[in-house]
């Protein structure tokens, strides 16, 4: 049995939200600020009851919904309840036992194993006119209080609907519980259908148990701090009810009255699954930094606060905060996850619940680009089993992970990514990143150099806000340098004529640089699906009739000076631009070169006249427009050959970067390492001065 979607209503910036959910893990990411602990916020509010709601979690357009249903007058005949609400899609096979869901079922049907559960925090009608009428008293009382008040020659600011919902939004709205029929042909819920679970008095601790680990961990490496060492305790307490270490934890009280040497050693025992595990996840070097569990026992007491996790190294036994926040961090979320693990097995005598949904968020805290790597490496192994106890009964593990890093992205199954963007005003939506593939059905080819490319690589695209697309190394080195130098230059200008800016600086902004050499047009539905704004920096790649002819005496068409070429061999502009002739393609404004695919815009950024020259290449353009910086240093730039023909005037930009150029990577190197100060001694191409310029605006 298991969660396949979660729906999500009202809830802060989770206005209309659905999101599907994998079999066993769910990795869910975007960029800050769409969702992703609201997520856990709304499931631990309704399926663990330890927090109230509060006014500030209403969605911000419900909100202005609500005060206009209040505000109303007269107030509506009749409304269906409104507020906060939570779906949760279940499904179980043949060998699931029903036995905790048989009351939920609403239908009979075999084919339908749909369960769906409801959680609401609503407003009914009733509740509603009882809230107008008490808002009356309330804003009545409040016009006293400032009458009073400016009598006695005092000020008094009033409390208005927003002061009386935070006080008083529990008095009013209220919690349900239900189970909805589902619809199989529309694959939807029938609202008017259900079983009201408080009435029934049906209990879902049987059904769904949910715990997480959140971002806000308590692992510091403080002197006074022992975090792993309190976490034996408590994964100690969670297994002496457990029948599986029965022996261990009997061991340890048998042995209460001895020595500290013969206590560590069955410390070692009863924690050695878990040191196993921190080991195998490879985040410490061999014979450098080994954990231990080793008794401190001073009073004859039990375990907790006799424990101390200590590290290895050198022989020597070194105090727990003496290692990074890094390693901490790890090792805690490991010890974390054996502990919630051995709470969803739950006590010998009371069996798991039928889902177990386990929430992770942000495992990356304090480490390192490689340390994250081997955690989303070895998470699937360490929660692969799922729930087992040794009496049989199992249970699988559901659980989502929330990251913002590209290293977890990075190696992670293209399959089990979650993508979440705020799509409109105050609402957040989710896409499968496997959905993609219909998006990319005409050629699966396509499909599988992406996934393979963004896994591999790059994966920094899905935080991002606005893409720069190239094609190889030499943009790679100098567009940063480029946006630094086009911030620069703006501020100055825009000082000097005393205009505000309004937008943020290039190098201010969540832009991802993203190398993918002749295949943009590849990305043009990727860039769609995260709906970002994005350019392309390619080249005009002019070629024409040389006289080369092939064995059929057919003319070859080969690379040429933009003045002699009939048309272009760049694969981009050939299919961003494909009905745009070469004569136009060579002059086209930028708002031409500008394509809309979905929401996004891209702008195809390729060489443009310029001090009535038009380049082929970056090289040809960048020699054009900085010739006696690049003649200067000629001698001392490392990526030339050739050099004698810049001493002659005659041979213009396209012969110089053609005959000259040694190495692309070396000249763009030589670019950045002969600078004069603020890059004041050579001009950027205008094609992509341009089109920085354009990606800058909002």
């Amino acid at each position: 049995m298991n969660i396949f979607k979660i729906q999500i209503h009202n809830f802060r910036l989770l206005k209309h939200f659905s999101m599907d959910l994998e079999k066993d893990l769910s990795l869910v990411i975007g960029k800050n600020n769409t969702g992703k602990t609201s997520i856990l916020a709304v499931l631990d509010k309704f399926l663990n009851e330890k927090s109230k709601f509060s006014y500030d979690d209403l969605n911000i357009e419900f909100k202005k919904e609500l005060t206009l249903l209040i505000e109303q007058d007269p107030p509506p005949a009749e409304f269906e309840p409104i507020g906060i609400k939570l779906r949760l899609f279940m499904q179980y096979g043949e060998t699931d036992n029903l036995s905790n869901v048989s009351r939920l079922l609403m239908d009979l049907d075999p084919d339908n194993n749909i369960i769906v559960l409801g959680f609401e925090y609503i407003l009914n009608y009733t509740e509603f006119l009882k809230l107008k009428s008490d808002l009356f008293v309330f804003s009545s009382n409040e016009d006293s209080k400032q009458v009073k008040a400016r009598e006695n020659g005092l000020e008094y600011e009033k409390r208005d609907l927003k002061d009386f919902l935070k006080k008083e939004i529990g008095t009013y709205f209220k919690i349900q519980k239900k189970s909805f029929e589902y619809k199989l042909d529309t694959k939807d819920i029938n609202e008017e259908n259900f079983i009201d679970l408080e009435k029934e008095a049906i209990g879902i601790k049987d059904v769904i148990n949910f715990k997480y680990i959140s971002a806000r961990r308590d692992v510091t490496n403080k002197d006074v701090d022992k975090t792993l060492s309190r976490q034996t305790s408590n994964l100690y307490k969670k297994k002496e009810d457990n029948s599986e270490k029965n022996q261990a934890t009997e061991d340890f009280k048998d042995q209460l009255a001895g020595t500290d040497k013969v206590l560590t050693e069955i410390y070692g025992n009863l924690f050695n699954d878990v040191i196993d595990k921190v080991k195998n996840f490879g985040g410490i070097k061999i014979n450098e930094s080994d954990i231990a569990v080793i008794s401190t026992l001073q009073h004859r007491e039990l375990l907790e606060g006799n424990t101390t996790v200590v590290y290895t190294h050198d022989e020597h036994k070194l105090p727990e905060h003496y290692n990074g926040l890094g390693y901490m961090n790890l090792i805690s979320m490991i010890f974390e996850i054996e502990i919630i693990v051995q709470e969803f097995k739950r006590d010998k005598d009371k069996k798991p619940a039928d889902i177990n949904l386990l929430f992770i968020e942000e495992p990356e805290a304090h480490t390192h680009p490689q340390m994250q790597y081997v955690f989303i490496k070895n998470i699937k192994e360490l929660l692969g089993d799922g729930i087992k106890r040794e009496d049989g009964e199992n249970r699988i593990l559901q659980y989502v992970i929330t990251t913002h890093s590209s290293h977890i992205v990075a190696d992670s199954d293209f399959d089990d990514i979650k993508y979440l963007k705020i799509e409109s005003t105050n609402n957040v939506v989710a896409k499968n990143l496997k959905d993609l593939k219909i998006e990319y059905a005409i050629d699966t080819d396509q499909y599988e150099f992406l996934k393979q490319y963004l896994t591999i690589s790059r994966a920094e695209i899905f935080f991002a806000d606005k893409a720069v697309l190239i094609e190889g190394d030499t943009e790679r080195i100098l567009i940063p340098t480029f946006m630094r130098k086009i911030d620069i230059e703006e501020k100055a200008r825009l000082e000097a004529e005393g205009i505000k800016d309004d937008f943020l600086p290039l190098l201010s902004q969540n832009i991802s640089i993203v190398e993918v050499g002749a295949y943009s047009q590849i990305f043009e539905k990727f860039i769609q699906f995260l709906g970002i704004k994005g350019i392309i920096i390619t080249d005009i790649d002019s070629k024409g009739d040389l006289g080369k002819k092939n064995e059929n005496g057919d003319v070859v068409l080969e690379a040429c000076p933009v003045s002699a070429g009939i048309e272009t061999s760049n694969t981009a502009l050939l299919h961003f631009l494909s009905s745009t002739s070469w004569e136009q393609l060579k002059v086209l404004a930028e708002e031409d070169r500008t394509i809309s695919v979905g929401t996004s815009k891209i702008c195809l950024c390729y060489q443009q006249e310029e001090g009535a020259y038009q380049a082929r290449s970056f090289e040809d353009a960048f020699i054009h427009i900085n010739r006696d910086f690049v003649s200067d240093k000629k001698d001392l730039f490392q990526g030339l050959k050739n050099r004698k023909l810049f001493d002659d005037a005659t041979n213009d930009a396209y012969i110089l970067a053609e005959k000259c150029i040694n190495k692309k990577t070396h000249f763009a190197l030589d670019i950045l390492y002969h600078r004069g100060e603020n890059f004041s001694n050579w001009q950027i191409p205008a094609y992509i001065k341009n089109g920085l310029l354009w990606l800058k605006k909002d």
